[in-house]
């Protein structure tokens, strides 16, 4: 990649310090400089200008990072106790398709269809952006560009190793989770730091049979 040719960095946290040290050095000598003192007065106004905004910008992003997450968790939260109650009331003979179409969960089809096993992989991704954290994204390999299951799937199993050696394949590594909507949240431990993590995942059929595996996916813990 390129180097940029402009003196003032393009990151906030770059421009945050070369900006601190520009209007410090200006002001210490604005004579030898050919700087008026309206000039560093201007100047420095817009420093205090920056000093006051850059914080509380830093503060509103994390607060938005903070309410995305909490607005995620309590949506898991709420499907982690919503799919049991469902899959109780569907096995109840005594609730009608009326008061399922009324509660808009799925009615079943009186006509029996067989479901076979998944036979599409996904195809996962990992994010490492994060400290002590992977989100891994996962979509079919027939349709790439949309996060939709293929029919008849449940969910993906998303199985890991944890450090060197790579798995050989699928009886190296242990199960992680079953999630029903792309991406998942892993989080590790400190002492996992610098590890890389590997995974493996498949498809399950809403009658719990599993497709193949997918290709080996890895990523660094990030400390």
């Amino acid at each position: 990649m390129a180097k940029s040719t402009d003196y003032i960095p393009d990151s906030d946290a770059d421009f945050d310090a070369w900006l601190q040290n520009f209007v410090t050095y200006v002001t210490a000598n604005a004579a030898s400089l050919g700087v008026s003192a309206n000039e560093v007065t201007a100047l420095q106004d817009v420093k205090d200008g920056w000093d006051a905004k850059y914080p509380a910008s830093k503060t509103a992003n994390a607060a938005a990072q903070s309410a995305r997450q909490a607005k995620d968790d309590s949506r898991q939260r709420g499907e982690d106790r919503i799919r049991p109650m469902v899959g109780k009331m569907q096995a109840n003979v005594q609730i009608t398709d009326a008061q399922r179409l009324a509660m808009d969960i799925t009615v079943r089809s009186t006509t029996r269809t067989p479901v076979g096993p998944p036979t599409t992989k996904p195809i996962a991704t990992v994010d490492t952006s994060q400290r002590l954290r992977h989100t891994i994204s996962f979509v079919d390999e027939l349709t790439p560009t949309s996060r939709a299951k293929p029919d008849g799937v449940q969910g993906c199993e998303i199985w890991t190793k944890i450090g060197n050696p790579a798995p050989a394949g699928p009886d190296d590594v242990k199960y992680l989770a079953l999630d029903t909507r792309s991406p998942y949240l892993t989080e590790f431990d400190a002492a996992d730091a610098g590890k890389t993590a590997y995974y493996l995942l498949r498809w399950l059929s809403t009658r719990s049979e599993a497709g193949p595996w997918s290709q080996t996916v890895s990523g660094t813990i990030t400390n």
